[in-house]
């Protein structure tokens, strides 16, 4: 009797499995694929639904024009065209603008629940919204959050490197592609996401590193006021020094000629016309770095201050989140991957890093504030050493110094920007 009971229990769940069917959105029908979790827990996933059309060449994105009967969103897309880890050769596609969604089902199908959106980070040059893959493991699968929180989840592609932030500093190419991707990703899931079961006016987006600070500034862009309820950046805000390209036209004028183009008034026209390969690996990262030449000066494909999606420099910008709530965070030695590059003897156990290569890192990082600036910055930093420092303490300050510069203190201000804007 007790084995007939279990059987019948498992089959009236296996027939009743909560599942959104087939969902209507503004572009056409989509179907997922619905997973049982548990017992009464269910998740359907959506993988691959364009939130726009396939972009122009450095133009901002469009509607899709949307599709004929049903699509069947259970594969990932292609990500964004970049290069590859190593910068030596490139992959993706233009055609990249879409998005993956995880609803949960606890009992009964998703209602109005709160929505989480995922802006991945990579130095605005790599990454997918389906993250790294080891095994058919996705780094960025939605899954488990959307599981644990009881939250739907959506991640999304944007475009990175070349394709998705080059900018003449003027109209002719304006840059901020990517952002505008990001932010029609958004406004997507803010037209469409009660469809899925979830709440429109309860949304946040978070993101990582460049995602961090993208998340940032899209709190910050006029062009998202009343879309996002509430924003986590982790390691990354936009006063960070490497969140804003402010001479974007001499690096633009760099890659025009890799590609053969012209420098003046010709050059953006070139530009857009030029093979996306050639285009892609122009805008391949310089990763060296010194004490005198740190690499945090060199990420140069960011955004930028466009008039448009940013009208203002960020710091003049917080008055548009001033109805969102802001969660930003750091990590212990965030800026560690920057000084092994800066001052690479703090990753060699057994060698001393020089105090002299100290002194020459706080000179870069304060030049604006003259001798005086990394005097004194060098004075408050070595207030713990005594008169002998150990070769640790001597590595743990560089590195101290490179998280505070690159992480800590912009996100300190940022905080208090948005506390002093809040309503």
């Amino acid at each position: 009797m007790f084995r007939i009971l279990v059987a019948a229990a498992v089959f009236l769940e296996a027939v009743s499995a909560a599942s959104l069917g087939i969902v209507s959105t503004e572009g056409g029908m989509v179907q997922g694929t619905n997973i049982r979790l548990g017992y009464q827990r269910h998740m359907d996933v959506f993988k691959g639904i364009p939130f726009a059309a396939a972009p122009g060449r450095f133009e901002k994105p469009k509607r899709h024009s949307g599709w004929d009967g049903t699509l069947k969103a259970t594969s990932y897309k292609p990500r964004c065209f970049q290069l590859t880890i190593l910068m030596d050769d490139v992959y993706g596609s233009e055609d990249c603008l879409y998005l993956n969604i995880w609803v949960p089902h606890i009992k009964s199908v998703a209602s109005n629940l709160p929505v989480m959106v995922w802006i991945y980070g990579g130095a605005f040059l790599f990454g997918g919204s389906m993250g790294a893959n080891f095994l058919d493991n996705y780094l960025y699968s939605g899954q488990e959050i959307a599981d644990r929180g009881n939250v739907i989840v959506v991640t999304l592609g944007y475009r990175v490197g070349t394709l998705g932030f080059l900018s003449a500093g003027d109209s002719t190419l304006p840059g901020n592609y990517g952002l505008w991707d990001q932010q029609a990703a958004i406004a997507w899931v803010h037209r469409n996401i009660r469809s899925f079961g979830g709440d429109p006016s309860n949304i946040t987006v978070f993101g990582e590193s460049a995602g961090a600070t993208s998340v940032s500034l899209q709190t910050l862009s006029p062009h998202n006021k009343g879309i996002i309820k509430r924003a986590i950046s982790q390691s990354g805000v936009s006063l960070c020094p490497w969140a804003i390209n402010r001479n974007p036209r001499k690096y633009a004028e760099e890659v025009a000629l890799q590609v053969n183009c012209p420098t003046d008034s010709r050059m953006s026209t070139c530009l857009k016309m030029a093979d996306p390969k050639a285009l892609t690996l122009a805008g391949k990262a310089d990763i060296s770095g010194s004490p005198d030449y740190p690499l945090v000066y060199k990420l140069l494909l960011s955004p930028v201050i466009d008039g448009d999606f940013l009208p203002d420099d960020p710091s003049n910008l917080f008055h548009n989140a001033a109805d969102i709530d802001f969660m930003a965070g750091v990590n212990d030695m965030d800026g560690h991957i920057f000084t092994g590059i800066d001052v690479p003897s703090v990753n060699t156990a057994l060698v001393d890093t020089p105090i002299d290569d100290v002194k020459r890192l706080l000179t870069s990082l304060t030049e604006e504030k003259g001798t005086l600036g990394s005097e004194n910055a060098f004075a408050t930093y070595t207030l713990d050493w005594g008169g002998k420092p150990s070769r640790e303490a001597v590595k743990k300050t560089v590195v101290a110094i490179e998280t505070d510069y690159i992480f800590l203190i912009p996100t300190q201000a940022a905080l208090y920007l948005h506390a002093s804007n809040a309503v």
